[in-house]
């Protein structure tokens, strides 16, 4: 069983302008509650009880919301960026003296998606990661996955739809081995370029398509669709 997640929510939210200027993103709520919360809960269903919140941009107020974690019965600890590190820098900080795998999920996508089945996906490939894809028909706003045998093997960034090799993508939701995290530079640095395209070219990346409600949120419109369309169960 998977019992600790990384959550990457430490950006500055630029393009949710003016809402976070004043809000930072995990925050901003979706049907009353923070956008963060409801990943959060989603999680807890599944058994996962420890979270690690990588947090930047007005951390102070993301920590004074959720405090220990107490009032969710689990447990909360933070991360906090004082300078960018990217994607991968953020995960190696955060992922410090974790020795088992992890799940890791970007902040700003909404979503449903079945921890028990993505890891079942994970320990049953032998694979150091599971992605988590979700099927899109706008594939040019998006890097899509090239899938061979139920394994990434690589992504094409935003390809026409008549190139492009699936109508899959990186959903943002993942099952790590730390040991993966080894190759990762110091300083600033990208998962996505630094790790998974790395991992997908050696067919080490397992493919968990999910098929429940999966909503980016990282422009002005496309929170206003994930508020609109996001079904709470």
């Amino acid at each position: 069983m998977i019992d600790t997640a990384i959550i990457l929510s430490g950006g500055l939210g630029t393009r949710l302008r003016p809402l976070t200027e004043t809000t930072p993103k995990p925050l901003l709520p979706i049907q009353g509650i923070p956008m963060i919360e409801h990943i959060i809960l989603n999680a807890r269903k599944y058994g996962v009880t420890r979270f690690i919140l990588s947090v930047g941009y007005k951390a102070e107020m993301i920590k004074t919301y959720f405090g220990d974690g107490t009032k969710w019965g689990i447990t909360i600890s933070y991360c906090v960026e004082d300078t960018p590190l990217g994607t991968g820098g953020a995960v190696r900080e955060a992922a410090l003296g974790l020795n088992s795998p992890f799940l890791l999920m970007w902040g700003d996508n909404l979503h449903d998606v079945h921890v028990d089945l993505l890891s079942s996906t994970f320990f049953s490939s032998g694979c150091p990661i599971a992605m988590t894809l979700v099927t899109r028909e706008d594939v040019e706003n998006f890097g899509v996955a090239r899938v061979v045998n139920g394994c990434v093997m690589g992504f094409v960034e935003k390809p026409s739809r008549a190139l492009a090799p699936s109508n899959l993508i990186n959903a943002g939701v993942f099952i790590i081995d730390p040991t993966v995290l080894s190759m990762l530079p110091a300083g600033i640095c990208s998962m996505e370029k630094d790790c998974f395209e790395k991992v997908a070219a050696q067919g080490q990346i397992a493919a968990f398509v999910h098929s429940g409600q999966w909503f980016p949120t990282d422009t002005l419109e496309k929170y206003e669709i994930a508020g609109r369309d996001f079904q709470r169960k």
